[in-house]
């Protein structure tokens, strides 16, 4: 129970993997579909109005061949809107880009260091936003058990 306790109350730091914490979304009464529908290219948007947005789809990762289940809403930001200019758009709230750059890569943690590499943003900053008091997003520290 200690190492627990320590393991919770360590400060992360920039070689601390973060991801998207989807028990964050439920415990916090998040309508995750609404937010994915409204990261959605305008294309997607138009697909997507009549409300279909429950579909779970098998996702395979391409780094590590795993196959995941992954909301139909997800796997289109993934597959196509990710890929567009425009949503990693300069002038897009900090927090905003980190989340949908998790988004993008299928939710594999990264660190504030690998954050800053494709955002071309400081490590130091990324970390400073992601380890304040307030959670964004559901963008958390993995706590390893």
């Amino acid at each position: 129970m200690a190492e627990l306790k320590r393991a919770l109350i360590s400060k992360p730091t920039l070689h601390t993997p973060f991801h998207i914490d989807y028990d964050w979304w439920k415990q916090n009464d998040r309508d995750w579909q609404v937010y994915l529908y409204n990261l959605l290219c305008p294309e997607h948007q138009k697909l997507f109005g009549d409300g279909s947005v429950d579909e779970i789809i098998d996702w395979v990762d391409p780094q590590t061949a795993e196959v995941h289940p992954v909301n139909g809403l997800h796997h289109v930001i993934m597959e196509h809107c990710a890929n567009q200019p425009e949503f990693l758009a300069p002038g897009t709230p900090l927090v905003d880009l980190i989340f949908r750059v998790f988004l993008a890569n299928g939710n594999t943690p990264l660190t504030p260091i690998e954050l800053s590499e494709r955002l071309g943003r400081p490590a130091q900053t990324i970390l400073t936003v992601l380890s304040g008091n307030r959670v964004y997003r559901g963008l958390r520290p993995i706590v390893e058990s």
